[in-house]
């Protein structure tokens, strides 16, 4: 009798622990199933077929086997070459039938061939990328390490769209407004009068930078928690990731021209304000942005280039994201980037991505007619600088210009 009572205390013990550890297992998983699976605006009706067609193999996962087999299943590539959907017979469809969830298949029929220089151009550029991050040729801080060793907040430049298996790295002062303006469109997450906003330049400025119309990797620990890096990695593996780059010194060029040269409270005070005290010999400088600019009052180019090379910059806090290093925002030695794209290539390469993508009749990349800075006026902006500055900060942001295939500017530094 005592036997059998110990063992029926065992049972109902054992199944206790077995729900609770279903319950924390599926608090985890269970997350993001749901968040990978609710559809923003349902696909094609298909009906289901009826329950003697279905295939007897079931793909319900058990508890027990690899995450990674269980989160594959409901993640669809990114990458790989459209196909056309099976045609679907309508007239057959009943109101009652039941809708199952389909991966949008936005995709359009192209009658002529990606361009072969469009392609080898791509595989360059990413062979390039592999080249310098598996040699020694080019060291920088953090090259060696792997994704895991980087932290959450290094992370928050990586835009995921879960509707279309997209991660976008985003960099200040390369297009990056209008790319934010499509990942905005392709994950239709801004209604106008319940209908998904289709034009990227109706999208207000200050939506286009909010962080809450963007869901990047840095949020995942919030959202998953001790899950969040493995699904970080599984989407990395499934979907396509790309970014934009330019010419590093007329990347800074063009910082420098937005945030100092034009009234901006924010970059005064915070860092305008520290370039006259330090490099300008103006211990108490205008209080705000209208008093400087009434008295023609700004920091140089030159004295930019001082605050970047001063060592106590970085003591003080990171690079601004707007003339961080690509390499520190995108991590490209410990992210295999499926598509790399230029400014100075803009369009050709947006068209080719958004094709890649298989969302170009969906979105358009915006044209632009704005001053942009250009390449030719390097020489007249580092007029000012002295040449070891110069040199000095070719080294600061000579890993940009390696990985990225831009020339050493010998026309700068060897004057």
């Amino acid at each position: 009798m005592g036997t059998s009572r110990m063992f029926r205390i065992f049972v109902v013990l054992g199944s206790a622990f077995m729900i609770l550890l279903i319950i924390i297992y599926w608090d985890d998983v269970g997350a993001s199933h749901l968040y990978l699976h609710t559809p923003v605006s349902p696909g094609p009706k298909i009906p289901r077929p009826p329950a003697q067609q279905r295939p007897q193999t079931s793909r319900t996962p058990s508890f027990l086997s690899d995450i990674d087999a269980f989160v594959n299943q409901f993640l669809e590539p990114g990458t790989g070459e459209p196909t056309d959907p099976a045609p679907v017979d309508t007239g057959n469809q009943s109101e009652k039938a039941e809708e199952r969830y389909v991966p949008r298949q936005e995709w359009k029929i192209h009658l002529t061939p990606l361009a072969a220089e469009l392609r080898d151009r791509q595989e360059q550029r990413r062979r390039l990328l592999q080249d310098m991050c598996s040699n020694d040729s080019v060291a920088f801080p953090g090259k060696n390490r792997s994704f895991d060793d980087i932290p959450n907040k290094e992370l928050d430049h990586l835009i995921v769209d879960d509707r279309h298996g997209i991660i976008y790295c985003y960099v200040p002062k390369v297009a990056c407004s209008n790319w934010k303006r499509i990942m905005i469109v392709l994950s239709e997450s801004l209604l106008q009068d319940g209908v998904p906003q289709r034009d990227p330049l109706t999208i207000p400025r200050d939506l286009v930078h909010n962080s809450s119309m963007h869901f990047t990797f840095n949020k995942f620990w919030k959202r998953y928690g001790k899950f969040a890096r493995h699904l970080m990695k599984v989407k990395l593996k499934k979907y396509t990731k790309f970014l934009f780059v330019r010419d590093p010194f007329v990347r800074l060029i063009s910082a420098y021209r937005n945030k100092f040269e034009l009234r901006n409270e924010d970059f005064y005070r915070r860092f305008a304000q520290v370039m006259l005290r330090r490099y300008a010999n103006q211990p108490t400088p205008p209080a705000s942005v209208d008093e400087a600019f009434a008295v023609g009052v700004h920091p140089s180019f030159s004295h930019f280039v001082q605050y970047l090379l001063d060592p106590q910059t970085e003591k003080e806090m990171p690079f601004n994201e707007h003339w961080r290093q690509v390499y520190r925002l995108c991590h490209p030695c410990q992210i295999q980037y499926d598509f790399v794209g230029h400014l100075e290539t803009a369009e050709e390469d947006a068209e080719h991505l958004l094709r890649q993508l298989r969302v170009d009749n969906v979105v358009e990349f915006p044209t632009t007619h704005r001053n942009l800075t250009a390449s030719s006026w390097e020489a007249d902006w580092f007029n000012a600088v002295p040449v070891e500055a110069r040199r000095e900060l070719y080294k600061l942001y000579e890993p940009d210009f390696r990985l990225f295939g831009y020339e050493r500017p010998d026309s700068i530094l060897n004057e």
